[in-house]
């Protein structure tokens, strides 16, 4: 089962992300998005399937939201009342700033959707009121409630603070068990995180938790633009590679497998737990199915992994 892989801190996890319907859509047609994605996913051998809490981050940057905001349902309700078909664990998101400290712990208490997995997700900004990050981590502790929790990390942060693996390690003792990366097209920004990681838990003689890295394909220039508006950084000469490629969306995708590829490397000769979240930022249909493509190539990437390590662990 999924929670015993996390707390044995095994790896190779394989997540697909998804974000609700529009709130105001009509019951038949979130019924009908509901059954689409479903069918997408219906051969692929999932691990869970993480459900999006989506929040007007405007506050957060100056820069103009390519695309509109619109309010998406509750994740938990999507996830129980239209998704119960897909018979696989449901990892799903709470922006814990909606709450107080007496709604939060009621919430808790009631566990309303019957959720076993959430990534608890702070307000995008200080300025905002609201339960924070710090103290929904802190309500969650005061209670019995039996919820396994993650956390979001940001490798382009430990670009500029440095300290991203101080912050799980912080996490870690707050209660996560596990981790989320914002989407990654820096392979130096997550090797570098990893490695900071990896010794910093064995000078403490701790264990890691694992990391899932989160990947997505871009298919258009404004896609680009969004992604970058959500804080993902994409290096210059890869941005210009995208820019002026005539496929955007094929290289974006040898971009996501050589990501894939050298972190699941880099991670499998220091033994740091890891996998991979698959997701799709756009709504257009070449987006989604080359999300779904890079998904299943993902998934036999980490099986050479495996099969790689087992190996060698025959051969010593």
């Amino acid at each position: 089962m999924l929670k015993e892989r996390i707390l044995n801190r095994e790896g190779h996890y394989l997540f697909y992300g998804l974000t609700p319907p529009k709130y105001t859509e009509d019951t038949d047609k979130i019924r009908t998005i509901a059954e689409k994605q479903m069918d997408r996913l219906k051969d692929v051998a999932l691990d869970a399937l993480v459900l999006y809490d989506i929040q007007d981050e405007s506050s957060r940057t100056d820069m103009p939201r390519p695309f509109p905001f619109m309010q998406t349902m509750d994740p938990g309700i999507y996830s129980s009342q239209y998704l119960n078909k897909l018979e696989i664990p449901k990892i799903v998101y709470k922006s814990v700033g909606k709450f107080s400290e007496s709604t939060f712990k009621e919430w808790l208490a009631n566990n309303p959707n019957d959720l076993k997995y959430s990534v608890f997700v702070g307000s995008p900004s200080s300025r905002e009121k609201g339960l924070t990050l710090g103290e929904a981590y802190k309500t969650k502790k005061s209670t019995e409630v039996d919820l396994l929790i993650g956390g979001v990390t940001i490798p382009e942060r430990h670009f500029k603070k440095q300290d991203e693996h101080i912050r799980v390690s912080r996490k870690i003792r707050n209660g996560c068990s596990f981790f989320i990366s914002q989407c990654v097209y820096s392979t130096d920004n997550a090797k570098d995180f990893l490695s900071d990681y990896y010794y910093y838990f064995k000078e403490k003689k701790k264990p890691m938790a694992p990391i899932i890295f989160t990947l997505t394909p871009c298919g258009s220039l404004k896609t680009l633009q969004f992604m970058e508006w959500l804080g993902i950084h994409i290096p210059r000469w890869l941005k210009n590679d995208l820019k002026h490629s005539e496929n955007i969306l094929g290289r974006s995708m040898d971009i996501c497998k050589s990501v894939a590829k050298e972190l699941l490397e880099f991670s499998r000769v220091k033994g740091i737990p890891i996998g991979f979240n698959i997701e799709s930022v756009a709504i257009r249909k070449a987006e989604i199915d080359a999300s779904i493509e890079l998904l299943r190539e993902v998934q036999l990437m980490q099986r050479a992994s495996a099969l790689k390590n087992q190996l060698l662990k025959e051969v010593e």
